[in-house]
């Protein structure tokens, strides 16, 4: 199959990266397959296993699709386009009103905030990871995500933390932010490690006791989530969005209540660390990924649709409750 990735980013992802890194993986996956992997992307892009062609914002992005291109899998919501078969997917939660019928969701939950059926996991490259080490001394909890986004709550992470007395490392974030409006976190029981990638980011992760997730929105999928459950740390966050279907009782806690995560996290040595990367082997690995993906792309080239009905935004609140 010769298969076409559109996106507006840059490849390889630097430093932490979201979308940049599961089209990456994609792709590689793909090409083990056997299937051809061009990427349509910005300028500055490289990549060893597939072709790359840079975007050009002057023509019309039809002319851009080389002719023996079988299927155009686009990574941002677009509407009109024509020249090929193409799917969707749909990697955040938008309100625009309406989707192409090939959309494809992230997890199940964010493909029924929709009202559509289409949807596939993430999944990361292991080859990036290493394997976890269970018996190494854990001392600390961790948050990871973009800590400036109001909806991921670091706050609430660091004050589950502080109500359990133990120690919080946010990567992601900053202990001073300005962009976000001012904020300042002036407990030293946090410790800030800025964004990073690679493996800075998977030393602080291996070493932890558990994720600190509250995110006070449906979270669409949550790659920190298989990142640290594959590291062998359980997660303790919210019931929200994807969370319910990633996050097993075997896997963690759940709960929109700052006590109850902070009493939960004195649990975190009961958890089977081993279960928790074996999930993520079983179900959230870029093969997997590349596997599920094959399954839509068969269905738009024998002329089928992905959802029964055209997706549509279903309105919700932007911050969802959570109890300090």
């Amino acid at each position: 199959m010769n298969i076409l990735i559109v996106s507006h980013s840059t490849i390889p992802a630097i430093l932490y990266g979201g979308i940049e890194r599961i089209i990456w993986w994609l792709g590689k996956e793909l090409n083990k397959q056997g299937h051809n992997v061009t990427y349509l992307v910005n300028k500055g892009s490289v990549c060893p296993f597939g072709r790359v062609i840079f975007r050009d914002n002057s023509v019309s992005l039809e002319s851009q699709v080389p002719e023996e291109i079988d299927i155009v899998h686009f990574h941002y919501l677009i509407t009109g386009f024509n020249k090929r078969p193409y799917i969707v997917t749909i990697h955040g939660n938008s309100n625009q009103a309406e989707f192409p019928i090939n959309s494809v969701f992230v997890s199940k939950d964010h493909a029924k905030r929709y009202n559509a059926e289409a949807y596939v996991y993430n999944g990361i490259d292991p080859e990036e990871y290493g394997l976890p080490d269970f018996n190494i001394k854990r001392k600390y909890f961790h948050f990871l995500g973009k800590a400036a986004w109001r909806i991921k709550n670091v706050k609430g992470a660091i004050n589950v933390a502080s109500a359990a007395n133990e120690k919080l490392v946010v990567i992601g974030g900053s202990r001073l932010n300005i962009k976000m409006g001012f904020r300042f976190t002036p407990n030293l029981n946090v410790s800030f490690k800025g964004m990073l990638g690679g493996e800075k980011k998977n030393a602080y992760i291996r070493a932890s006791m558990g994720l600190i997730f509250p995110v006070k929105w449906h979270e669409p999928f949550g790659i920190a989530l298989i990142e640290s459950l594959y590291f062998g740390c359980p997660v303790f966050g919210t019931p929200y969005g994807s969370l319910p279907e990633i996050v097993t009782e075997e896997m963690g806690v759940l709960s929109n209540s700052a006590s109850v995560l902070a009493d939960a996290l004195k649990t975190a040595g009961d958890f089977d660390r081993k279960k928790c990367y074996q999930h993520v082997c079983d179900l959230f690995l870029s093969d997997s990924m590349a596997n599920q993906y094959i399954k839509p792309y068969e269905k738009v080239l024998s002329g089928l649709d992905l959802n029964s009905g055209t997706p549509v935004f279903v309105q919700s609140q932007k911050f969802l409750d959570w109890i300090d």
